[in-house]
């Protein structure tokens, strides 16, 4: 049995796919990557937890000095929440305000999700490139953290970078889609 291979997501996390063709090839292979990232930052977050555990009673009944740990459990965190933007953007899942779109009429609301969108594209992609920047200019110096057991900070760098890059794609993809005017359908 492979890890999370029991997990499904609800109806209203599955996101939708776009109607045009090309869109909806783009949708299909970053839902799929999405749902196989969210998969290993599941496994991250139960390896996080064991790994603090392990820590908490070295610590307190061996009286072992721990200084791995605390690093390796926050790579693993900022991975796994870098890495799950893309899925829940997929799912709209951030927290929006609700209160503005019930106020607007559909036609104001399609523009301000559409600006919003392209707002947000623009941002994250920024940010992606920075992140990728980071992650080249650690690798090349070779640049480590200050502990006695300094990791390698490309590992972080490139987490961020690559969860940035899927939310940007992410976010592209919305934009596009309504650019595109492609009807959205719901898959299973």
């Amino acid at each position: 049995m492979r890890l999370g291979a029991e997990f499904e997501p609800e109806e209203s996390a599955v996101p939708p796919l776009p109607g045009n063709s090309a869109l909806g090839l783009l949708a299909l292979a970053l839902n799929w990557i999405n749902l196989q990232v969210l998969r290993a930052s599941m496994l991250s977050l139960v390896l996080t937890s064991l790994v603090l555990t392990y820590s908490v009673l070295s610590r307190y009944f061996l009286k072992i000095a721990t200084d791995w740990q605390d690093e390796a459990a926050v790579f693993m965190l900022v991975g796994a929440m870098f890495m799950c933007t893309g899925f829940v953007q997929s799912t709209r899942g951030h927290v929006g305000i609700e209160a503005v779109a019930t106020l607007l009429s559909p036609a104001v609301n399609r523009v301000r999700q559409v600006s919003v969108d392209f707002m947000s594209t623009l941002f994250c992609s920024f940010f992606a490139w920075k992140s990728w920047a980071l992650f080249h200019e650690a690798w090349a110096e070779g640049q480590t953290t200050s502990s006695s057991f300094a990791p390698p900070l490309w590992i972080p760098y490139a987490l961020m970078a690559l969860g940035m890059s899927l939310l940007a794609a992410q976010l592209f993809l919305q934009f596009a889609v309504q650019i595109a005017g492609a009807e959205v359908r719901r898959t299973k």
